[in-house]
């Protein structure tokens, strides 16, 4: 099964962060990357931009709206995401909880959908489709 771990910051936690070394942070995220890559479990891993470099799309309208970062309030930014492959729930959770996180930190943990949630529409085109763009997703590497 795989797992994507989502990391949330709040403001409080991102100005605390301010106080450690980028570069022992930097090392501590390596160290945790690398014990997953070792382990077989990582899939993929990226950190994100600040939220000044993002925009938002808001579908509320009629016609969407794109808003340029930084925007609204800031109560949890999304910071980053791994996704790993493990045998269980559990073995997620182990995983997230071994993170190099500090306080006002999270991690969400969502399982990724699997072919198989989708056995009743078996035959549908998009189905088909899907399986044919992981293919080529693949093969791009």
């Amino acid at each position: 099964m795989k797992y994507m771990l989502i990391m949330r910051s709040t403001d409080a936690a991102l100005e605390a962060s301010k106080e450690i070394d980028f570069e022992e942070i930097f090392n501590a995220m390596g160290r945790y990357n690398e014990s997953m890559m070792e382990a077989g479990v990582m899939v993929a891993g990226e950190g994100l931009a600040g939220p000044e470099e993002g925009f938002v799309v808001d579908f509320d309208g009629e016609t969407p709206i794109v808003t340029d970062g930084p925007y609204g309030e800031t109560h949890e930014l999304f910071n980053g995401y791994w996704v790993i492959e493990v045998a269980t729930k559990e073995e997620a959770a182990q995983w997230a909880s071994r993170c190099p996180l500090g306080p006002g930190s999270k991690l969400e943990v969502r399982r990724v959908h699997e072919e198989s949630d989708f056995a009743d529409l078996e035959g549908n085109e998009f189905l088909e489709k899907e399986r044919g763009w992981r293919k080529e997703q693949g093969a791009r590497g």
